[in-house]
């Protein structure tokens, strides 16, 4: 079984911030199968460290004000690309991400308030039927 996830819950030092989220519990899901883990940010050559991004009015800017939408956008195009020649039976992807969260995501006002809705990879996903799985919800499958 070949699985998605994202690297920084494989504790992949790609998030905003330089560290990572790595999760037991994912690790522990991937253990006697074949993971593919994966970064949309560092696809893009957004780089980590780097300014957090929120999807804003269905636009991704970074908290400085920046429009990166189109270089996400692509990166996550290329990533699908990849994807679908790897035969993935789900994906594992970060909470709240503006690219991966699966269930809810921050509102685009910087401030932490979360709203339902899924990040942009994401919704990729789920719109080409692949099964996603949020991390926290990840004990349901264990």
């Amino acid at each position: 079984m070949k699985v998605l996830v994202s690297a920084c819950l494989l504790g992949e030092n790609c998030k905003y911030n330089g560290g990572n989220n790595y999760n037991a519990a994912v690790a522990d899901f991937g253990k006697g199968k074949e993971v593919f883990a994966i970064c949309p940010e560092m696809m893009a050559g957004m780089g980590c460290p780097r300014t957090p991004i929120e999807i804003v009015d269905g636009v991704l800017m970074d908290r400085n004000g920046n429009n990166v939408d189109a270089a996400m956008r692509e990166a996550i195009e290329k990533a699908m690309e990849i994807i679908r020649k790897e035969e993935i039976q789900c994906a594992v992807l970060q909470s709240r991400s503006p690219t991966c969260g699966v269930n809810q995501i921050y509102d685009g006002s910087f401030s932490g308030k979360l709203i339902d809705g899924s990040g942009l990879f994401a919704q990729a996903l789920k719109d080409a039927d692949y099964q996603v799985i949020d991390a926290e919800d990840i004990g349901k499958y264990l």
